[in-house]
Parts: structure tokens; C-alpha cells; sequence
């Protein structure tokens, strides 16, 4: 028996519910509160989108977007092409006429393109108002891929040994020494930022190919490349502020002559980054082997520039290899 001075406390079932759904709504509103305040009460994002978004704005691609800046062409990527062929079955046929394939050669699409002024007909007042950019017939049958001796597609082999060698981002800055026509240069452009990719070169051809034809087909007018025309190793045009992450010159200091070659080196050290910046030259360095014995290292330790060795590179598509030569800056 309860002794009287013990005191129970009584609590009816309508009280007890009363009491648990309030505790419920005030917790509900608490968590709101703090999740309206919180960095993440952002809704849920779909990744692939926001980041396909953000590269159709910069021109990339959503792998270029997300860091993962894969240059060179790996194995998986070999061995899924081969695959592709053989699971359906092709092989190379003869490049001969067929029905609904008209294979001509370059020759014989220039003279319907001078003849016949194209695809199209306009006559008199409408002959040339009918298109945005007009493309000489040569430039159009890309005559001008058959100038540098060498398949057009080695031009990626070029631009995959120096973009991993110098580790470049999208932020970093190139100069090219003889851009010629873009082969190696447009792969430079389409990866870098706009205004990233500079380049000097002599020859008027080669400029109206890259300005008039490859830039405008490729798509990449809005990358807005810095392309002088000009010789001497005059680089005053770029500006006095750029530092370049990559200088590279392809097959074309074994054309000048040594002492222009020197001058080059000597107006570019400043404009290479300390340390890390990178330059390459292909083919050979008899602009350096000339001097003999250890003159040559003089001199370049003179200018600030230390010599890293010599590499080749295979290509991808041909059986062909480049050989390279790396200077780093080695003051600040």
C-alpha cells in the first residue's frame, strides 16, 4: 500500500499525443531553419548537365570542364576503335566511284569549284552576297594540307607529346614559332582558353589557310588566337606582359639561320614561365651543335635557359616518330 506522502503524476492519453505532435512540429520547423541557412540548401544538381552546360558555354568539352583534361590517346581508347571495326565488320575498299559516292580528287574539285562556283549558282547581283565568309576553291579542297611534306592527322601526335610534356591546363599560354596553316595549332586552340594560343609566322599562304579556312570550319573564330604575321623573331606585338607556360617551334629553326635562332632564344627567355615554362624545338638543334664542345651550354646558361634533353615521340596514325629537343628556364 502507497504510503501517503508519494504523489503519482497522471497523464492522459489526449494530453500525451497533444504533447508529441507539437514536439513534432517544432522540430520540423527547426529543421527547416537550419537548412535554409545551410551551404548546402541548394537543390539537388544533376552533374553531367550543369557541367555539359558549362562547356557548351566555353566552347570545351564536359571531360575538359571537370579537370580530367585527358590529352593523349590511351590504349582503352586503341582498343575500343579496333573493336568498333571489327564488330562491323569493314575493311578498306578501293577509293573508287559508287553509287551515291563520288570520290574526286582535290584537282578535280577546284575546277568545279572555278567552273561552276561551288555547290550553288547565283548569278550577277546575288553572285557573291549568298555567303558569310567566301573561301578561295583552294582552301576549300585544303590544297594546303599537302604543304609540310607530312600527313595533316600528325599534327595531333605533335600537340599530344607537348601538352603532356609541359603539363598544360586550359590557363596556360602558347607560343608557336611558324603556325603554318594550324596542323599542329588548332588542337592548341580548341584546348586552351580563348586568346591563350600565339603564334608568329612569315608565310601569307599559310595565314589566309589558317584565318580563312581552318579557324572558320573548325569552328574556333571565338578562341580568338593571336596570330601575327611576321619574321626576325620580332615578338613585340604579343605584349611585354605575357609569360608562356609553352614555346615551340616544329621543323622550323633548322630553316634559320643560327645567329636569328640565338636572337629568338634571347628576346623569349623573359617570356618563358620560371622553372616550369618549357621550350622545344624539333628535328634538330644545330643551331647549338654548330657551336661544338661546351659553347653551347655557355650560351645558353648565358641567356638564363638550361637544356633537359632530347625525346621522340611516336605518331598515332602513321608509322613515324619526331624527335625533340627541351630547354626550361632555369633563373627567375
Amino acid at each position: 500500500m502507497a504510503s501517503p506522502s508519494q504523489k503519482g503524476i497522471v497523464i492522459t492519453i489526449p494530453v500525451l499525443v497533444l504533447s508529441v505532435s507539437a514536439a513534432a512540429i517544432f522540430l520540423f520547423f527547426l529543421l527547416s531553419s537550419l537548412s535554409s541557412s545551410s551551404p548546402c540548401a541548394c537543390p539537388p544538381s544533376t552533374p553531367s548537365r550543369t557541367i555539359a552546360t558549362a562547356a557548351a558555354v566555353s566552347g570545351g568539352s564536359a571531360e575538359e570542364e571537370v579537370g580530367n583534361r585527358r590529352i593523349p590517346t590511351s590504349r582503352e581508347d586503341i582498343g575500343w576503335v579496333k573493336d568498333q571495326i571489327q564488330a562491323n565488320g569493314l575493311h578498306m575498299q578501293d577509293n573508287v566511284l559508287r553509287k551515291g559516292i563520288n570520290p574526286r580528287t582535290r584537282a578535280q574539285q577546284l575546277e568545279d569549284l572555278n567552273n561552276f562556283k561551288g555547290i550553288s549558282h547565283y548569278e550577277g547581283s546575288e553572285a557573291n552576297n549568298r555567303t558569310a565568309f567566301p573561301c578561295p576553291g583552294e582552301l576549300l579542297v585544303e590544297e594546303h594540307h599537302s604543304n609540310y611534306g607530312e600527313p595533316w592527322a600528325g599534327g595531333r601526335d605533335v600537340f599530344e607529346f607537348l601538352a603532356e610534356s609541359s603539363h598544360l591546363t586550359a590557363d596556360s599560354r602558347v607560343l608557336e614559332i611558324g603556325c603554318g596553316t594550324l596542323r599542329v595549332g588548332l588542337h592548341f586552340i580548341r584546348y586552351l582558353k580563348p586568346e591563350h594560343f600565339h603564334c608568329l609566322e612569315r608565310d601569307e599562304l599559310s595565314l589566309m589557310a589558317a584565318f580563312r579556312y581552318e579557324l572558320p570550319s573548325q569552328g574556333l573564330l571565338h578562341k580568338r588566337p593571336l596570330i601575327v604575321r611576321g619574321e626576325d623573331m620580332d615578338f613585340t606585338k604579343f605584349g611585354s606582359d605575357v609569360v608562356y607556360d609553352l614555346i615551340y617551334a616544329s621543323a622550323v629553326f633548322l630553316h634559320m639561320p643560327d645567329r636569328l635562332v640565338w636572337v629568338g632564344l634571347e628576346r623569349l627567355v623573359n617570356r618563358l614561365k620560371p622553372y616550369d615554362g618549357r621550350i622545344f624545338v624539333s628535328h634538330n638543334i644545330k643551331f647549338c651543335s654548330r657551336l661544338r664542345g661546351e659553347e653551347c651550354t655557355k650560351r645558353l646558361t648565358s641567356l638564363g635557359l638550361e637544356y633537359i634533353g632530347k625525346h621522340t615521340h611516336d605518331s598515332l596514325l602513321f608509322n613515324h616518330y619526331e624527335i625533340w629537343f627541351g630547354f626550361r628556364r632555369s633563373k627567375a
